[in-house]
């Protein structure tokens, strides 16, 4: 049988996530906050981009 890459990566993923927050809680909240601060930077420049349409795409 052979393995999945697909689950290898995922496995890996979680495993460095996991050795993250157990050596170093601090850097990995400023991980998270930095993941929450681009998701939030993304859709405040779409909801821009929707805006921007919806006045009918002028400048």
């Amino acid at each position: 049988m052979a393995v999945n890459s697909k689950k290898i990566a995922v496995y890996v993923l979680v495993v460095f996530v996991l050795y993250v927050i157990i050596t170093d809680p601090a850097k990995a909240a400023d991980y998270v906050q930095i993941g929450f601060e681009g998701i939030s930077n993304a859709a405040r420049g779409i909801g821009d981009f929707m805006s921007w349409i919806a006045d009918g795409a002028q400048n």
